[in-house]
C-alpha cells in the first residue's frame, strides 16, 4: 500500500504534464468529432525536425562523452529490441487465433522503437528534473534496428519452413533498408552531423527553441490518430488489444532491469535507465510500419499497426510517469 501512495501522486502529477495533456487533447477531439486536421505534409516535417534535433544532441554528446561508457548500454539496448520480438515469438505468435506472420509483424513494432515517445519523454524528464546523458537517444537505432531485422528473419524462416517461400535470407538487405527508412534516416544523419561536423550554433538557435512547441503539435496528432484507429483493431482478434495493453509495460519493466544492471556496473544514469524503460515500453510508429510492410507484405497492417498505434503508443506515453515515479524510489535524491 506505501508502494502505491508513492506511485500515485508522482503518476497524476505527470498527466498534468502539457506532453501528455496534449495527447489526451487529441483523443478527446476525436471522439467529440471535432474537424480539425494537421496535413501530413506539416506532420512529417515535424517528425523530421524533432528526429534530427534529437540526433544532433545525441551526436554533440558522443563527441564529447567516453565511448566506453557507450558499450555496455548499447548492448544492452539490442538484446532488448531482438529479445522482445523473440517473447512475441513464444507468446503471441503461439496463440491459435493469431497469423504467424501477423504476430510476428506486432512483436517486431513493439520490439523497435517510437521516436515521438522517446521525444516525449526527454522533456518530461527535464521538466521533472531527472538528468541523462545526452547520447542516450543515440541508443534507438541499436534497439530499432534488432528488433524490426529479428522481427522479418523469423518471418521469413516461418515462410520457407512452410514451404512459402524460396528465398533465401539476405540479411544485410534487411538492415539496409531499416537504415533507409525515413525515421532512421534522419537519426542517423543528425548523429553524424553532431558527431563530425561543429552544428551546435545551428542546434541551439533553431532545434532546441522550436522542440517543445513542435512535439505537443505531434503529440496531438497522435492523439487523434490513436482514437481513429480503434476501429481498425475492433476487425481483427482481441488478443492483439490485450497484447498491446500488457506487452509495454512488461517490455518497459525488462528494459527498467537491464538498465539498472548497467547502472550498478557503469554508473549509467537513473535518467538513463528510465528512457531505457521508455523505448523499451514503446512501440515503432515511425520507422516500423513501413519496414515490415514492405517486408513482411503477407502481415494484416490493421492487426500490428492497429496495436501498435491505437494501444500501445497511448499505453507507452501514459506509462512514462509510472517509470519516473519508479526512478523515485528506486534513485531517491
Amino acid at each position: 500500500m506505501d508502494l502505491l501512495a508513492d506511485l500515485l501522486p508522482a503518476f497524476l502529477r505527470q498527466l498534468q504534464q502539457p506532453t501528455l495533456a496534449f495527447l489526451l487533447g487529441g483523443m478527446l477531439l476525436a471522439a467529440l468529432g471535432s474537424r480539425l486536421e494537421i496535413p501530413d505534409a506539416v506532420y512529417k516535417f515535424i517528425v523530421i525536425v524533432l528526429l534530427l534535433k534529437i540526433g544532433l544532441g545525441a551526436g554533440i554528446a558522443i563527441r564529447e562523452a567516453e565511448l566506453a561508457t557507450l558499450l555496455l548500454p548499447a548492448f544492452l539496448s539490442a538484446v532488448l529490441g531482438a529479445g522482445i520480438v523473440l517473447i512475441g515469438r513464444i507468446t503471441l505468435v503461439r496463440l491459435p487465433s493469431v497469423k504467424a506472420e501477423d504476430g510476428m509483424a506486432t512483436a517486431g513494432l513493439f520490439g523497435a522503437v517510437s521516436a515521438s515517445t522517446l521525444a516525449a519523454a526527454m522533456v518530461m524528464l527535464e521538466q521533472d528534473g531527472l538528468a541523462f546523458e545526452a547520447w542516450v537517444p543515440a541508443l534507438y537505432p541499436f534497439m530499432d534496428i534488432p528488433a524490426l531485422v529479428t522481427a522479418i528473419v523469423l518471418a521469413q524462416w516461418h515462410r520457407q519452413r512452410t514451404g512459402a517461400a524460396a528465398d533465401r535470407l539476405r540479411l544485410g538487405t534487411i538492415i539496409a533498408e531499416s537504415l533507409r527508412g525515413s525515421a532512421l534516416s534522419a537519426l542517423a544523419l543528425g548523429l553524424v552531423l553532431g558527431l563530425v561536423a561543429r552544428p551546435d550554433a545551428v542546434f541551439a538557435s533553431f532545434y532546441e527553441p522550436l522542440f517543445r512547441g513542435l512535439l505537443s503539435i505531434l503529440m496531438l496528432v497522435m492523439g487523434m490518430e490513436a482514437y481513429a484507429r480503434l476501429a481498425e483493431l475492433r476487425r481483427v482478434a482481441h488478443v492483439f488489444a490485450a497484447y498491446a495493453l500488457i506487452a509495454p509495460f512488461v517490455h518497459g519493466l525488462l528494459g527498467f532491469g537491464l538498465g539498472y544492471v548497467a547502472h550498478v556496473l557503469t554508473g549509467f544514469s537513473p535518467g538513463g535507465v528510465v528512457l531505457l524503460a521508455i523505448m523499451a515500453a514503446s512501440s515503432s510508429d515511425i520507422s516500423g510500419p513501413p519496414t515490415l510492410r514492405a517486408a513482411i507484405p503477407m502481415a494484416n497492417p490493421a492487426a500490428y499497426v492497429g496495436a501498435s498505434t491505437s494501444v500501445g503508443t497511448p499505453v507507452a506515453l501514459l506509462s512514462i510517469p509510472l517509470y519516473l515515479a519508479l526512478a523515485e524510489l528506486v534513485f531517491p535524491r
